[in-house]
């Protein structure tokens, strides 16, 4: 958080003296658009909820298919608010290829120009509904199929894979600055996690 700096320079200067002085960011208003860290400058301060501190990091986004809870397409973004529903439209638009899917997501999902854009790509959005004070983008028409219940349920998958690459691989937090080397590392941390899942779908069709 030392690096996150304004813009302008106007708060180049530590309070304390030294390379690494103590700094005090309490009562300062600091965003991505007036801040921005000296030493890694594709990281965005972000939060991932109310309550949760906000970090400078990176957002990493998993596609996975749902029969045997295989990555078939992974993205590294900058950290903002469209993020993952932006990566989640180009992924599965380059997955179907023009061919019908569903998609299944969380309720961050559930808003009307993503459900619109996945309709518009010929994606069917099973997206969890978002019924807290508002109206779900996802109705009845969706819903009432049993397909949508079956997405819901195996759609947890995502937190599989998820928890391995942090947890087990160390992705938790990142070795690398610029938005291309984290990119990278991501990308070979998934494709270990479908090798480490591989000889157990092998074994169970054996």
């Amino acid at each position: 958080m030392k690096s996150f700096r304004r813009k302008d320079g106007g708060d180049d200067d530590p309070a304390g003296p030294g390379r690494n002085a103590e700094r005090d960011f309490r009562g300062d208003k600091r965003s991505n658009e007036t801040h921005a860290s000296a030493t890694d400058p594709d990281a965005r301060l972000y939060r991932k909820s109310s309550g949760q501190p906000s970090r400078l990091c990176y957002m990493g986004h998993l596609l996975i298919e749902n029969c045997h809870g295989l990555i078939v397409d992974v993205r590294t973004t900058h950290a903002t608010g469209r993020a993952e529903r932006e990566a989640a439209e180009a992924m599965i638009a380059a997955a179907a290829r023009g061919r019908r899917a569903t998609l299944g997501a969380d309720k961050a999902y559930d808003t009307a120009d993503h459900v619109a854009n996945l309709r518009a790509i010929g994606v069917t959005p099973h997206v969890a509904q978002n019924l807290s004070g508002r109206r779900s983008a996802i109705d009845g028409r969706t819903t009432r199929h049993r397909g949508y219940a079956i997405s819901q349920r195996i759609r947890k998958r995502i937190e599989e894979p998820f928890g391995w690459m942090k947890a087990t691989a160390g992705l938790r937090k990142t070795r690398h600055r610029g938005l291309r080397r984290v990119g990278w590392i991501v990308t070979l941390t998934a494709t270990a996690a479908n090798l480490v899942r591989l000889p157990k779908l092998l074994s169970a069709a054996a």
